[in-house]
């Protein structure tokens, strides 16, 4: 099983991290394929927590070669930052390669993000400032600045002032601030060049050659499929392929030769930023699941939004996605609640609705129906097997197996690497 994926089924922080490092000692490389550094994954390794926000999770792994694809936006200041902080604390990033096609986030991105966000007000997307939607649109405008471009002086100093002819015009007249200095620009972003240049590669090719020669090569997503900009909740979406899709346009490996779609599901549900979330719990019970899971972002730390398990959303991202398996993680967080909802089905406008809405109005008018299921009070953290869960803690997981339309390979019930409870092989 050379090629497998692995992405977020709901709106992220799924426990994406957890997931490839459970499959790490079989995978030779763990690719990035979209997003930048606005989402991060939380890897717990002996005790010791690991916050990453642009590197591919399998950086901590030794024996395995991490890549940053071409469908990733980079900011340079945060990717020197996070390899000096885990150089500092022992971790071997020499073996990590990054796209010569990834686009690069510059400066003033990260001002027009903000800029923006103040500009629209109540109609906010809910973004983290940092750049991204900003540099997409900039890729598909074609005024983008690539890796590549940063060992060319001549064409990265045109491509910065011709981005900024627009800009600049934006800022002072729409947004009232002050023009920004191209040259200025242009020298912060080469002076990472010549640091940058020994992990620069044609990844499209390594990859191809390593799945040709047998090698596992491993595609994580950042975000999840709700934030993904097609299938989303659109506009309160990301600005990236975040669904499996994305993972061949994102590294350049044909859809051919994925062998397994793996999708990572909390046993309840989050949310951060704007946008519509029907299970939405706005009382002490989601209070309670915020603290219990610890549901704060690693990249900004702030509160996510907490609902129940949403099993229409499941199935659309199992449709959406082809999941052959899904990693159900935090099943622990549970323990301890009386009853254990789930959404099955909407009531949209006094319609029953099972499957989700077409139409963006409809979900925003979603009212969640649920089924319950009672909950346990036994500490489940150190289960080592199927067997040694509660009875309505396995009750729990096959009816959200079956709810979901996808089988529940491993269940999640601690942070740690090693709390796991395998009941299909991954590989």
């Amino acid at each position: 099983m050379p090629a497998v994926i692995v992405l977020g089924t709901q709106w992220g922080d799924e426990g994406k991290g957890k997931a490839t490092d459970q499959l790490g000692a079989d995978v030779d490389y763990v690719v990035k394929f979209n997003g930048g550094n606005n989402a991060g994954h939380t890897v717990v390794i002996e005790g010791e927590k690991f916050a990453l926000h642009l590197l591919p999770s399998g950086i901590l792994t030794p024996g395995v070669t991490p890549v940053i694809g071409n469908g990733v936006v980079v900011d340079l200041e945060v990717l020197f930052q996070e390899l000096d902080e885990l150089e500092a604390r022992g971790v071997d990033t020499s073996e990590l390669k990054v796209s010569s096609h990834a686009h690069l986030i510059p400066s003033y991105n990260k001002v027009l993000d903000g800029a923006t966000e103040k500009f629209l007000g109540d109609r906010k997307i809910g973004t983290t400032g940092r750049g991204i939607g900003p540099t997409y649109a900039d890729k598909m405008n074609r005024v983008g600045i690539r890796v590549q471009d940063l060992f060319d002086e001549s064409i990265l100093r045109k491509k910065v002032r011709g981005a900024l002819d627009q800009k600049n015009h934006l800022l002072k007249t729409l947004y009232e601030m002050p023009e920004i200095d191209p040259d200025t620009v242009a020298d912060e972003l080469l002076a990472y060049a010549e640091r940058l240049r020994p992990y620069v590669a044609d990844t499209t090719l390594m990859l191809n050659q390593a799945l040709d020669e047998g090698k596992m090569v491993l595609f994580e997503a950042g975000q999840a499929t709700m934030l993904d900009v097609d299938h989303g909740t659109y506009p309160f979406v990301t600005s990236s392929s975040a669904t499996a899709g994305g993972a061949c346009t994102g590294s350049g490996i044909g859809p051919t030769r994925i062998d397994r779609v793996i999708g990572v599901a909390k046993a309840y549900s989050t949310r951060v930023g704007e946008g519509p979330y029907p299970t939405e719990l706005f009382d002490e019970v989601g209070e309670q699941l915020r603290q219990a899971g610890g549901e704060f972002g690693t990249t900004t730390g702030r509160p996510r939004r907490t609902g129940w398990y949403d099993a229409v959303v499941a199935r659309y991202s199992s449709r959406v996605n082809g999941l052959t398996d899904i990693v159900l993680t935090k099943l622990d967080v549970l323990t301890g609640f009386e009853q254990l909802p789930v959404c099955v089905a909407y009531d949209v406008d006094g319609q029953r609705v099972e499957e989700m809405p077409d139409s963006q109005t409809d979900f925003h008018h979603a009212k969640p129906i649920y089924e319950y299921f009672p909950g346990w009070t036994e500490d489940i953290s150190k289960a080592q097997s199927w067997e040694e869960l509660p009875q309505n803690a396995r009750d729990y997981v096959e009816a959200l197996e079956r709810l979901s339309g996808c089988r529940i390979s491993v269940i999640g019930n601690g942070p740690g690497r090693e709390a796991a409870i395998v009941r299909h092989s991954l590989v």
